[in-house]
């Protein structure tokens, strides 16, 4: 979908069709969203038609990026607001202070209560540092390194050399570029990413602390960008970036041989990106059994919403209600954030482009490994400016430590430029 300025976006919100048929008497409840979360939403609408004939369901879905700047400049305004608003994790940390977002923990929606049947770092997601329950999640993306097994079985690996050490991680992407010409990684930046969440615990934030210090010259991003150096030293990164047409070239001309990144890349690989690479890939744990997710969608209701109640009934049905969950997993490789759902045996089933492993247990497993970790609504500043001081060390051999030092001081400048 070709980009669009803020007032187009606002004007398709207030002006977009009704996704069923128009009446006159209707009470129209609108969601904004982006693709693919509004497939999932669609598939909830006949359970929540079937409750509430005389409602009219209002889709507005725009592009990822798209709607969320949209969303953003509505609840600045605190007008044109639909009554439903789909959000990215990676967008959650600039939403979770927002005064135009109600807090679902308290009356008359008493979120909190549900707590227990959520996955924990999901739950945490949406909630702010004042313990203001600002979204409900709806699905996550719990990490994996998706690798070709057939590449690996060229260049004489196996999957342990992969996942036990980082050391042995460099070793492999080596061996596998000498023996095959396939690089093991797309990106060396997709180190730093699953490296500087290494080793949180409950509570804590990738970039700032709970003061809201930042922590981008730590020992965790030296590491990440240590590690990331040696990759690209080593040559065993492609030095395409994820989503890029190269990026998905390289996967079906058996040039990058690995991927880390959300459960959900499983069924982009298998229906868009490289169906006829099905039966060569694998799903493993991420190295040294770091803990990450990659994403999860909430969905959050505006203050100013003329449908509460409504509102508040849809989105229990689409992260409350076990068998929506699963209807969305089945059909959009959606992982469940409702702990029941993943009890179900559709878990256990082999996965046949995944050469028939049931790789759905193992992404359980992480989904419940992964820490409760805090979001701070700078994340998105200190996330570019990291990653644009590690392209100067990749590209520019800039020195790592200048290069950590330039990133915490331009981090705390724009934080206090915004604040």
């Amino acid at each position: 979908m070709r980009s669009l300025r803020r007032r187009d976006a606002l004007t398709l919100l207030c002006c977009a069709p009704a996704t069923s048929r128009t009446r006159a008497a209707a009470t129209r409840l609108t969601v904004a969203t982006y693709p693919d979360l509004d497939r999932a939403l669609k598939l909830a609408l006949p359970a929540f038609a079937r409750r509430h004939p005389e409602v009219e369901v209002n889709v507005v879905s725009l592009a990822h990026k798209d709607h969320h700047t949209a969303m953003t400049t509505a609840l600045a305004a605190g007008a044109a607001l639909p009554d439903l608003i789909a959000l990215d994790m990676d967008f959650m940390g600039k939403f979770l202070d927002s005064a135009g977002l109600e807090d679902l923990s308290r009356p008359p929606f008493s979120g909190a209560v549900h707590q227990a049947q959520i996955a924990r770092f999901a739950w945490r997601a949406g909630v702010n540092r004042r313990g203001e329950l600002k979204a409900l999640p709806v699905d996550v993306g719990p990490g994996a390194l998706f690798y070709r097994e057939d590449l690996l079985q060229r260049a004489g690996l196996v999957e342990r050399d992969l996942t036990q050490s980082w050391r042995g991680f460099i070793a492999a992407g080596k061996q596998l570029r000498a023996r095959t010409g396939a690089c093991l990684l797309a990106h060396a930046q997709d180190l730093k990413d699953i490296r500087i969440r290494a080793g949180l615990a409950d509570g804590e934030g990738v970039f700032f602390d709970g003061g809201g210090r930042c922590l981008v010259q730590g020992d965790r991003f030296r590491a990440a960008f240590e590690l990331a150096q040696q990759a690209r030293d080593a040559g065993m990164d492609a030095g395409v970036r994820a989503w890029t047409n190269e990026w998905a070239e390289g996967f079906r001309r058996d040039l990058i041989a690995a991927q880390m990144m959300g459960s959900w890349l499983g069924g982009h690989l298998k229906h868009w990106i490289a169906p006829a690479t099905a039966g060569r890939w694998r799903s493993a744990p991420l190295p040294e059994g770091v803990a990450a997710a990659w994403g999860g969608s909430f969905y959050a209701i505006p203050v100013h919403s003329q449908h509460k109640a409504l509102a508040w009934e849809l989105l229990g049905l689409l992260a409350l209600d076990r068998e929506q969950q699963l209807a969305a997993f089945r059909s959009l490789d959606a992982f469940p954030v409702l702990l029941s759902a993943q009890d179900d045996g559709f878990l256990d089933q082999p996965i046949p482009f995944l050469g028939g492993q049931p790789a759905r247990l193992q992404w359980r497993d992480m989904a419940r490994r992964v820490p409760a970790l805090a979001l701070d609504r700078y994340d998105a500043v200190a996330d570019e400016v990291v990653r644009n001081e590690l392209d100067l060390v990749l590209l520019q051999r800039k020195p790592i430590d200048r290069a950590l030092a330039d990133a915490r001081a331009t981090v705390e400048r724009r934080v206090r430029r915004r604040a």
